[in-house]
C-alpha cells in the first residue's frame, strides 16, 4: 500500500498555517505560514505545496466557540473547505481547534521564541497541533 502525506491547515482570514505528516502518518511538521488577502490567493499558494507533497487528505481546524457552538468563523471555514474540495478533489476532515493557538503560544514561550518570531510562526505551529491531534486520534482508532 502506498503511503501518502496528510496536509494540516490552520485557516485564517489573513494568514494560514500549513503542516504536513510524514509518509507513515505518525508525526506532523510545520511547512509555512501563508499570508493572503483572499481564498483564491491562498489556494494558488497551496497548489505549490500540494505539488511538492502530493497529499491524500487535508485536515483543517474548525474554529468552534469555547461553548462548542458555531459562529461566523466556522461558516467562513466551511466555505473554504468547499473551495478546497472543488479545487483539489481531496477528502477534507475537520478537527476541533479550540485552544490550539493558546497551546502554540505556550509551546513557543517554553522554547524561548521571541515575540516577533511568534507572530510569524504561530499559525504554522497551530497547523502542526491540529494535524498531530488528528494523527494521534487515528492511531488510537486503528
Amino acid at each position: 500500500m502506498e503511503e501518502r502525506r496528510i496536509i494540516g491547515l490552520d485557516y485564517g482570514e489573513a494568514r494560514t498555517g500549513v503542516a504536513v505528516s510524514d509518509l507513515l502518518g505518525i508525526t506532523a511538521q510545520g511547512v509555512t505560514s501563508i499570508k493572503h488577502s483572499s481564498d483564491k490567493e491562498l489556494i494558488e499558494q497551496l497548489k505549490e505545496i500540494f505539488k511538492e507533497y502530493s497529499p491524500q487528505k487535508i485536515v483543517i481546524g474548525l474554529p468552534l466557540n469555547m461553548n462548542a457552538t458555531s459562529g461566523d468563523r466556522v461558516k467562513k471555514t466551511k466555505r473554504f473547505i468547499y473551495k478546497l474540495k472543488k479545487e483539489f478533489g481531496l477528502e477534507v476532515e475537520t478537527v476541533d481547534e479550540r485552544l490550539t493557538t493558546v497551546a502554540s503560544h505556550k509551546t513557543m514561550t517554553e522554547l524561548g521564541i521571541s515575540k516577533d518570531k511568534k507572530k510569524q510562526i504561530v499559525d504554522m505551529m497551530s497547523a502542526v497541533l491540529i494535524l498531530q491531534m488528528y494523527l494521534d486520534k487515528n492511531k488510537l482508532e486503528k
